[in-house]
């Protein structure tokens, strides 16, 4: 095979050490390889960073296993072209069971440019991705926190969860903190509701009657601190995120355009991306990427059910979270999309293939800088010929066992 690349090094990552090797232009047409071990501590890297240079290595290809690739890959980006590779581009190699055999083949590969490098966002973005997914990380945590919490209340016998759409809204941790406090009356605690809660009182006295004790208090204090403190630091990481986005006000204004697309998942979309869709080149590797493209198994002319592909799971998770989002909202693309693929496919196979189309539609928004146009609700529909729609209703209507007989409303017509 031809050289592409004459001189490299391919690295193989471990927690405490990693193994390197070198192929350089040696005599005549012979290549030179060489494999040196290295520790993982800063001091390590860069020693190895030195001996790279040294060597004049163009590009230094790497696995990406695990978190370990990161601190090596950032003290060696400024000093060589670094790739990080997707693992199982790799594998299939039987007999290679060491790390120097593997530091090998991955400099073989990388020499002969039979693999390319991983999506790899310069460092404020990186910052920013770090950002939003420490912020997601938090949500999580109070989200179980909550959940955790009403499993004490109904313990309780109180059923504030039965009757109030947040039992951590403003009329749940007033009504909470009175329970923390010993007021034990349900009629007392009823009437901390406030705005719309209040039109369910009779209710609630039901829901608060039960046998909250000390016990319970003691739980539901702790609790409701830890649910404040992951509020608090959401509302620092918001802040900061939104700092850093600044200068993305533009692309955020472009994303939020789009049905079911809100604040939250337009900074998700900045930080997991960039925002520069040239690194992509397609829509199409975008969403390969991203995990979210239709999968294809077909085998001697037959078409197996295909699944979607490992991806980047806070971008995917994020997608879908505005498919559900978009599916709610009136005459739209989106919400047609979904509820026309709901019915046959299910509501979560549709919420993935609207998750696509969102990040299709948000790589061709940022590609040209422009905003959302929508294509309306009745863009399936209006796409069909009126005798076609008239036979599909039919066909619904035969289906549900009525006998149908057409006659034109205007004969002439006809």
């Amino acid at each position: 095979m031809d050289v592409l690349i004459g001189r490299c090094a391919g690295i193989d990552i471990g927690k405490k050490t990693m193994a390197v090797t070198v192929r350089v232009p040696g005599d005549g047409k012979r290549r030179r390889r060489e494999t040196r071990t290295f520790g993982t501590m800063t001091s390590h890297v860069l020693a190895l960073r030195d001996w790279l240079v040294s060597e004049g290595v163009q590009v230094a290809g790497m696995e990406a296993t695990g978190d370990y690739w990161k601190p090596v890959y950032y003290l060696l980006e400024d000093a060589v072209d670094c790739w990080l590779l997707n693992a199982s581009h790799l594998k299939a190699v039987p007999g290679r069971k060491s790390d120097v055999k593997d530091s090998e083949w991955i400099a073989q590969l990388v020499e002969h440019g039979l693999v390319r490098p991983s999506f790899v966002p310069p460092p404020p973005i990186r910052e920013l991705r770090d950002l939003t997914r420490y912020r997601k990380t938090v949500i999580e945590e109070r989200t179980r926190e909550v959940q955790r919490l009403e499993k004490v209340l109904e313990d309780a016998g109180i059923k504030l969860s039965s009757v109030a759409s947040s039992i951590t809204g403003a009329s749940g941790r007033a009504m909470l903190d009175a329970l923390i406090d010993g007021e034990r009356d349900p009629a007392v605690l009823a009437d901390l509701a406030k705005a719309t809660l209040r039109r369910k009182t009779p209710l609630l006295q039901q829901a608060l009657l039960g046998r909250f004790d000390a016990h319970h208090a003691i739980l539901v204090r702790e609790m409701l601190a830890r649910i404040g403190a992951a509020d608090a630091t959401v509302a620092r990481l918001s802040h900061e995120i939104t700092t850093r986005l600044e200068p993305f006000r533009d692309q955020l204004d472009q994303l939020m355009s789009i049905p079911g697309v809100a604040r939250r998942t337009a900074e998700v979309l900045i930080a997991e991306t960039g925002g520069d869709m040239a690194v992509f080149g397609s829509p199409h590797r975008l969403a390969a990427w991203a995990g979210l493209c239709p999968g294809n198994n077909e085998t001697a002319g037959k078409h197996r059910p295909g699944y979607t592909r490992k991806g980047n799971k806070w971008l995917g998770a994020a997608l879908v979270e505005s498919a559900y989002a978009a599916s709610r909202t009136k005459n739209t693309y989106l919400a047609a999309q979904y509820w026309r693929l709901a019915g046959r496919r299910g509501k979560k196979r549709a919420a993935v293939a609207v998750g696509h189309s969102i990040l299709v539609i948000a790589y061709h928004l940022l590609d040209r800088k422009q905003a959302y146009r929508d294509l309306g609700g009745d863009y399936f529909t209006s796409r069909l010929s009126d005798d076609v729609h008239v036979r599909r209703l039919v066909a619904q209507l035969e289906r549900l066992g009525q006998h149908v007989t057409l006659s034109p409303a205007d004969p002439e017509a006809a």
